[in-house]
């Protein structure tokens, strides 16, 4: 389901992040699509990955996925991560298309259905995806 849609602008004073970094401040996961060839993508970037145009639009998701790829993190990366150790991380496919990484529970599978929720930490919000019952 697209709820929101806004042409990719940045300004001296405004990362190119920002609307995905917004977004999840909304709980809501957003992503770009190219209106030259339709590709969606996650990562915000000031051009397709695909065909190079700079023709992107920013779209809401839906928040419902399939888990791709699952890691468990033993050793955290940073201090800011080391009290959530052991996590499970996920790559998930949105149903709009995009793949992008989030926490998720430990017994989540590969092939599951999932659904984006979020949760506070250390003053960010991070994605932590639930499986569909």
């Amino acid at each position: 389901m697209i709820t929101n849609t806004t042409a990719t602008t940045t300004s001296p004073h405004k990362p190119l992040s920002a609307h995905f970094t917004q977004g999840l401040l909304a709980h809501v996961i957003r992503y770009q699509r190219c209106r030259a060839c339709t590709h969606a993508q996650t990562l915000a970037r000031y051009a397709c990955q695909r065909c190079g145009a700079e023709q992107l639009v920013w779209h809401d998701a839906s928040g419902l996925a399939t888990v791709r790829a699952k890691t468990v993190v033993s050793r955290a990366p940073s201090d800011d991560f080391r009290a959530l150790a052991p996590y499970t991380l996920v790559i998930v496919e949105l149903d709009e298309g995009p793949r992008l990484m989030g926490h998720a529970d430990a017994d989540v599978q590969i092939g599951q259905r999932v659904n984006a929720g979020f949760f506070e930490h250390q003053g960010r919000v991070l994605l932590r995806f639930e499986p569909i019952s």
